[in-house]
């Protein structure tokens, strides 16, 4: 009986010591909840507002915007064209011996590009020359018997008509010794014709017939330009015609130079509209050195025929949200959200005209980028100067380095 009576007290004593043990766990753990709840607050964050982030700019980050002047004028849009350029074609029908000059080869004037066949024009100038020579010696006998005639007569041996029949055998003679040198020279042109020849200095820009080709006449055979004559062949709208005049100055682009610009000058307007597109051709000038080398290459641009002054922004500083622009402007050490309202673009620097938003002398980010908020606060921070391995601070420092090391 006493067994079961100490049996039945060890197993209460028991349980009154793990009720104990799991209070005490529980307020401990609610302790630490607290205190961890007094430092995060209720949403899990710091008990106090964060405070923003500090964005950190260099000066190079930032520019100014200024007063610019602002071109304006109509479009034009054609292609860059040689002032000179020949085509030449065969001015005699025969066939082509041989092409000395390929695409893209540079030629002097009077080199020969093309030979063609000239062995019938050889024999037809063989020929006039034969009937020259015989025209010729018929025009000396007349001439004798002219003289002979006029000395009989004289002596009353010769009738008067015999003297007029001889007079009339001379003047034939003549007019056929005329002729006859006539169609030698033409035979002899003809033969010179067989040689195609580069009229001026410049390069071969296509060729048309290989070896073996008849050429009829006026086929093309070759086509030669110069490239130190490119202009721009451009074309502006009849609408805007108006407002071209002669040495206005024209900035435009050419396909195959990207993002260099070139600098013209209006040389002739075409006093007449295309009937059918009507548009108006217009001639520009290059302006400098550096032409182009290839013809055919489309370019466009606008001539400069007004320039006011205006406040500019470049491309790199505006933010475009929808029909929105805007800029970030550095207002002391905070940065603000400008909103803008933008007008024409420069075709020259590529710069947006400033309505609004913006006066001239603030200061905007160069490039901003997506994580700014208006509001937030900006440090100015020094050029990093990176000291090159050379310098005498280098070795300083990597010395400097193991000596700190064996003090610390």
């Amino acid at each position: 009986m006493l067994r079961k009576t100490l049996l039945a007290l060890a197993v209460a004593s028991a349980l009154v010591a793990c009720g104990k043990s799991s209070k005490e766990t529980e307020h401990a753990a609610s302790a630490s909840a607290g205190a961890v709840a007094g430092k995060t607050g209720k949403d899990g964050k710091d008990g106090k507002d964060a405070a923003p982030v500090k964005l950190a700019i260099a000066p190079e980050d930032l520019l100014t915007v200024q007063n610019n002047a602002l071109a304006s004028g109509p479009v034009i849009t054609g292609s860059v064209q040689p002032e000179r350029k020949a085509d030449l074609r065969a001015e005699v029908g025969a066939v082509v011996l041989q092409v000395l000059k390929e695409n893209g080869e540079a030629v002097k004037k009077g080199d020969l590009l093309v030979r063609l066949d000239e062995t019938s024009i050889r024999d037809a100038v063989n020929s006039a020359e034969e009937a020259t020579r015989a025209a010729q010696q018929t025009l000396e006998q007349a001439d004798r018997m002219l003289t002979r005639q006029k000395t009989l007569r004289a002596s009353g041996m010769a009738s008067t008509q015999a003297l007029e029949d001889a007079e009339l055998r001379r003047n034939t003679a003549q007019s056929e010794v005329a002729a006859a040198k006539s169609r030698s020279v033409q035979a002899r042109q003809q033969l010179n014709r067989t040689g195609v020849r580069a009229p001026f200095d410049g390069i071969v820009s296509e060729r048309k017939v290989s070896n073996g080709d008849t050429a009829q006449i006026g086929k093309e055979l070759i086509k030669v330009i110069d490239p130190a004559s490119m202009r721009f062949e451009g074309l502006v709208s009849a609408d805007k015609i108006g407002l071209v005049k002669l040495g206005q100055p024209v900035r435009f682009r050419i396909n195959g130079y990207p993002g260099q610009d070139f600098m013209g000058k209006v040389k002739r307007v075409d006093p007449s509209a295309n009937a059918v597109t009507r548009q108006v051709e217009v001639l520009v000038a290059f302006a400098e050195q550096g032409l182009p080398r290839v013809a055919g290459l489309y370019a466009e641009g606008r001539i400069e025929a007004e320039s006011t002054d205006a406040l500019m922004i470049p491309d790199s500083a505006l933010v475009q949200s929808g029909d929105q622009s805007y800029t970030w402007r550095v207002d002391g050490k905070t940065l603000r959200k400008a909103v803008l309202s933008i007008g024409a673009r420069d075709a020259r620097s590529g710069q947006w005209e400033v309505r609004s938003g913006l006066a001239a002398g603030d200061t905007v980010m160069r490039v901003p980028s997506a994580g700014m908020k208006d509001g937030q606060t900006i440090e100015m921070s020094a050029r990093k100067v990176v000291a090159s391995a050379s310098s005498p601070a280098a070795p300083a420092a990597a010395q400097s380095g193991p000596a700190a090391a064996k003090g610390n």
